[in-house]
């Protein structure tokens, strides 16, 4: 009944009974989505995703963000939602390392433009579909992800199956059946990370979300039971998982509200270590420096263990590398993650004065470093609560300065803030029709 109920709690839910500081975490969760897709827009792989588009002679339905280009819904959800991910600084549930806002915004928004609908419904069927997936991930998390399954990706279909179907009406039936087609598309190999393929997975799953909810009001159908049944997706792809926790406390708790936004350009995983980096920035020089030696959670190596990478995806993934930039140049933005910087030989050589040392006493959000100085002396720092952590969260001016800095180069200062003032009263409007006019001002503004 886990599948059935999550359905049913879904489809109950209405705008009016999500707490206010819900909707807020909502709408700052789509700014933050939509700078990170501005942001990105010109790289190689979108490129290459819309000339597959024009290959395919894709309709053009809706809008690319930060583009000029048109495709239809489904490419559409696909491009943007890669978009998200390409620089690695979208939001992340701590509790689960999933990057809840990758697979829904694309799907309401698309579905916003495509179907005239207004800012309420949009924001509503986001937070629903968020919820969902997160809750989803909860009960797999941590096997499936050990396993090597990508959770955005995994679980993110169906949180863009479920706002998808709230937004084209489904009942309860065809919903049902949006998650069993969702369920049956789920994917994403961790194997692919630091390659073009890891930002593809919330993409991907955003449009077979799209996909399923699509067919479902076909009358498509599929099983009704795809989360709990015996050859259904907790249980071939997580040998431990507990699906209470898939509807436990519906509308009392919301994982939402455990979504955080990310400071710095990469993995949450890596940004303990960096704040810890950026304190030695501030304290000490490179001349002074012997060696950095960093004390990190088991998951940091296992996921960021690359020692020299060769382009900037790849630095991303590399703790030394990442760690090196810290110290050197007290950031780690999108522009410290470039293939120029990886290769730079003062970094280079600084990533040999770093150590990593894996203790299973350090959490997820901690990390400490002990700096060697050649008089002998050392420095020791430990971060108990990263920034951009539950417990050390970036404030709304933190998260607007973020915005504007992904966003103003391409739409000038004026323009980025009147889509950011758009963004956070979304509610506000009867259709997004200003937000998709913005979009058209981007490419006025490169020229």
């Amino acid at each position: 009944m886990t599948t059935k109920t999550l359905v049913e709690n879904c489809l109950s839910t209405s705008y009016e009974q999500i707490p206010e500081e819900v909707i807020l975490h909502g709408k700052r969760s789509l700014l933050n989505w939509m700078g990170v897709s501005i942001g990105a827009s010109n790289h190689p792989s979108i490129d290459m995703l819309i000339e597959l588009s024009k290959d395919l002679k894709s309709a053009q339905q809706v809008s690319i963000y930060g583009r000029e280009e048109k495709v239809d819904l489904l490419m559409a959800t696909l491009i943007n939602g890669t978009s998200s991910h390409i620089f690695d600084y979208d939001d992340t549930h701590l509790d689960t390392i999933h990057h809840p806002s990758g697979p829904v915004a694309p799907v309401v928004f698309a579905l916003g433009e495509h179907l005239g609908l207004s800012g309420k419904e949009i924001l509503h069927a986001f937070i629903l579909g968020c919820e969902a997936e997160l809750r989803i991930a909860n009960a797999v998390y941590p096997s499936h992800y050990k396993l090597g399954w990508h959770i955005t990706s995994t679980t993110g279909v169906f949180g863009a199956a479920i706002a998808a179907g709230i937004l084209l009406k489904l009942d309860q039936e065809k919903l049902l059946w949006a998650l069993g087609i969702a369920g049956t598309q789920s994917s994403g190999l961790r194997e692919v990370f630091g390659t073009m393929s890891k930002p593809f997975h919330p993409g991907k799953a955003a449009q077979n979300g799209l996909l399923s909810a699509l067919l479902a009001k076909k009358g498509f159908t599929s099983s009704e039971m795809i989360l709990e049944a015996k050859r259904g997706f907790a249980n071939v792809l997580a040998p431990e998982h507990d699906l209470e926790k898939v509807n436990i406390r519906w509308g009392q708790d919301w994982e939402l509200l455990k979504n955080s936004f990310k400071p710095y350009a990469c993995g949450i995983v890596l940004h303990p270590s960096i704040d810890a980096c950026v304190y030695l920035h501030k304290t000490l020089s490179f001349e002074e420096l012997q060696s950095i030696e960093l004390k990190v959670n088991p998951y940091v190596l296992e996921l960021t263990g690359k020692k020299t990478p060769s382009t900037g995806l790849e630095g991303k993934f590399s703790v030394y590398f990442t760690a090196s930039i810290a110290f050197l140049e007290g950031s780690a933005s999108e522009k410290q993650y470039t293939d120029e910087k990886v290769n730079e030989e003062k970094i280079r050589e600084m990533q040999k004065k770093v150590s990593i040392t894996v203790d299973n006493d350090i959490k997820e959000e901690e990390a400490e470093v002990i700096a060697s100085l050649k008089d002998g002396s050392q420095i020791t720092y430990k971060v108990l609560n990263a920034k951009g952590s539950i417990c050390n969260p970036m404030s709304e001016e933190e998260l607007l300065t973020k915005f504007a800095s992904l966003v103003e180069e391409k739409i000038g200062k004026f323009n980025s803030e009147r889509l950011a003032n758009f963004l956070l009263n979304i509610e506000k409007y009867s259709t997004i029709n200003e937000l998709i006019a913005l979009n058209k001002i981007v490419v006025v503004s490169e020229g």
